[in-house]
C-alpha cells in the first residue's frame, strides 16, 4: 500500500502549536516510515490529540511543518487521501451492517461500483470481519467494532494509517485481535501512527516510541532499548499490601525505597540484585508488621519507564 514512496510517510518538523496563551506542542518531530509502527505515548494534556489534528490537516501549525507521503495534509486534499484516520470514537453508524458501513465509506472515499465492492472486501479480510459482514454494527463485541472502525479508514488503501486509542475498552482477546490487523498491515507497507495509553500494546507492537509531556518530546527509540538504558540490570519489586497504607505506613514503606504503585495497595522500587532485595524487603516488612499480599519481581517494562518520566526525581 505505501505506492513506492521512498522517504518517510509521515514527517512532523519541528510543529508548534498554541491554543490562545496556552502553547501545547513544542518544536515536536518526529517520523514514521513505510511498514513502520509508532507509538505516540504520553499523559493526558500532553498535546497527542493536537498533533493527531494538525497531521490529519484539521489545524495548521503556528510553527513548523507536517508532510503525509511528503505533501501538506493542511493545504493539499492529495496528502489527506493518504492518511486514514481510525478515531477512539467509532466513526460508525450502529444500525447499519458492518459491510453496509462500508459501502457508504467507500462512497464517500470517491469509491463506486466494482472499486468499491473490491476495497470493502479487502479491507473485511484484512481485518478478518468477513464472517460479521451482515451483523450491525451494535449488535458486535467492542473487539470487532475497533476492527470495523479500523476497515474503514483503510478503505482507501492509505499510506499512513492514524489510530486513536484503538483498544480503550476492549478486552484482551480484543486487543489481540486489534493488534494482529496492525502486525499485517505493518506487513503490507503501511506506516502506522498509534497514540495510546496501553503501553503493554506499545512495547510489543511499536517498532519505536516517542513520549510527550506538557508538549515537548521527552524521549524517542526502541522500547527495549529506552527501557534498558533507563534501568540498566534493575529489577522492578512490586509490594502488595492487604490494604491501602496508613500515614505512618506510608512513611515506612517510602524509607524502604518504595513509592507508591498503580493501586493504592501497590508501592514499587527497583533493585540490581532483585530478588535478594524482594528476600530482605520481605523481612524487613514483616518486621514492620506490614500485611503483605505478595511481593513480585520482574523486569521494567514502558510501564516503568513512563512512571518514571512522570516522576523525574526517581531517576536519581
Amino acid at each position: 500500500m505505501n505506492g513506492g514512496l521512498s522517504g518517510p510517510v509521515l514527517k512532523v518538523d519541528a510543529v508548534s502549536h498554541s491554543f490562545g496563551a496556552r502553547r501545547v506542542l513544542k518544536a515536536v518531530s518526529l517520523e514514521v516510515s513505510p511498514g513502520e509502527v509508532y507509538g505516540l505515548l504520553g499523559p493526558n494534556g500532553a498535546g497527542k490529540t493536537t498533533l493527531v489534528r494538525i497531521i490529519c490537516g484539521r489545524i495548521r501549525p503556528d510553527s513548523g511543518q507536517v508532510r503525509v507521503a511528503e505533501r501538506d495534509p493542511f493545504a493539499d486534499g492529495s496528502a489527506r487521501g493518504a492518511l486514514g484516520l481510525a478515531p477512539q470514537a467509532l466513526a460508525l453508524y450502529p444500525l447499519l451492517t458492518v459491510a453496509e458501513n462500508l459501502e457508504a465509506f467507500a462512497r464517500l472515499a470517491g469509491l463506486s461500483g466494482r472499486a468499491a465492492r473490491a476495497a470493502v472486501a479487502e479491507t473485511m479480510a484484512l481485518t478478518r470481519i468477513e464472517e460479521r459482514g451482515s451483523s450491525q454494527v451494535r449488535h458486535l463485541s467492542g473487539g470487532l467494532q475497533r476492527r470495523a472502525n479500523i476497515a474503514a479508514a483503510l478503505l482507501a488503501k492509505p499510506r499512513l494509517l492514524v489510530l486513536d486509542e484503538p483498544t480503550v475498552g476492549v478486552d484482551l482477546a480484543a486487543r489481540e485481535a486489534v493488534t494482529d490487523v496492525l502486525r499485517r498491515l505493518r506487513e503490507g507497507g503501511v506506516g502506522v501512527l498509534i497514540v495510546t495509553h496501553d503501553l503493554d500494546q506499545a512495547e510489543g507492537l511499536a517498532d519505536r516510541v516517542g513520549f510527550l509531556d506538557e508538549g515537548v518530546k521527552v524521549l524517542e527509540g526502541v522500547p527495549a532499548t529506552l527501557v534498558a538504558e533507563a534501568f540498566g540490570d534493575e529489577m522492578e519489586i512490586e509490594v502488595v499490601l492487604e490494604t491501602a497504607a496508613a500515614p505512618d505506613r506510608v512513611q515506612q514503606l517510602a524509607d524502604l525505597g518504595l513509592s507508591p504503585g498503580h493501586s493504592s495497595e501497590g508501592w514499587i522500587g527497583f533493585s540490581a540484585d532483585g530478588y535478594a532485595s524482594a528476600a530482605r524487603l520481605a523481612d524487613r516488612l514483616r518486621d514492620l508488621g506490614a500485611d503483605v499480599r505478595e511481593i513480585r519481581v520482574r523486569r521494567p517494562s514502558l510501564q516503568q519507564l513512563a512512571a518514571r518520566l512522570a516522576r523525574p526525581e526517581q531517576a536519581a
